[in-house]
């Protein structure tokens, strides 16, 4: 029997997840710290184009997509949304966030904005509508290479991250934090936000473990 009330809450805390992931995204920017390899890629994409760090992000996200196909990776609600709502969000994250001009307020801004980026992950992959674009190229890429996960996500990240130095994005001290602390974090908060769907016990492990190992949004 389906229950209605479990279907709000997971589409409440999928979209509260999205929003607060751009929100973290726009933290970690402004600290000026460096940013996530992925946002180091946007970051040096939005130098170059006449367009906002939040179009940018989407339109990564539909390339991303886009690789999806070959790799034969099944699309949630969950994993659209995401690739729509992230740069948004995080437009709307650079509107309300100043930039900080002292070092600790820097640190608070990094430290905020990884707090908070775990916190929304655990929200959005705990409600079950499926992964991030960027959570399903790794996977996709895993499946089909039979390398393990780790290897996989270091070299796509690795990639990621030096087109976006090269093009002008920050990497940095908080770069290197990111990749450190972000994992335990993100499982962290699954535990905590994880919705119990029926037949689905063991696949959101699954994701958790992932997610361990890597960042989405």
């Amino acid at each position: 029997m389906k229950r209605p009330e479990k279907l709000v809450r997971r589409s409440i805390q999928l979209l509260v997840g999205l929003f607060l992931y751009g929100i973290a995204i726009a933290f970690l920017v402004r600290s000026a710290l460096g940013a996530a390899p992925w946002d180091v890629l946007a970051q040096g994409l939005a130098l170059h184009l006449p367009v906002s760090f939040g179009v940018i992000t989407v339109i990564i996200s539909g390339i991303v997509l886009l690789l999806w196909i070959p790799l034969r990776q099944r699309l949630g609600v969950g994993t659209v949304l995401n690739a729509l709502l992230v740069g948004p969000s995080a437009d709307i994250g650079f509107l309300l966030i100043p930039t900080p001009d002292q070092l600790w307020l820097q640190i608070i801004f990094f430290a905020l904005g990884l707090t908070i980026l775990a916190a929304a992950t655990g929200l959005y992959i705990g409600a079950s509508f499926g992964p991030g674009p960027r959570d399903g190229l790794m996977t996709g890429l895993h499946k089909r290479t039979r390398l393990p996960i780790w290897v996989v996500r270091t070299a796509i990240e690795l990639v990621v991250v030096l087109i976006g130095w090269l093009l002008g994005g920050v990497v940095g001290i908080g770069t290197a934090a990111f990749a450190v602390l972000i994992g335990p974090m993100c499982q962290f908060f699954m535990r905590i936000f994880a919705i119990p769907l029926k037949n689905s016990a063991q696949a959101l492990p699954m994701s958790a473990q992932s997610l361990a190992e890597t960042r989405d949004s």
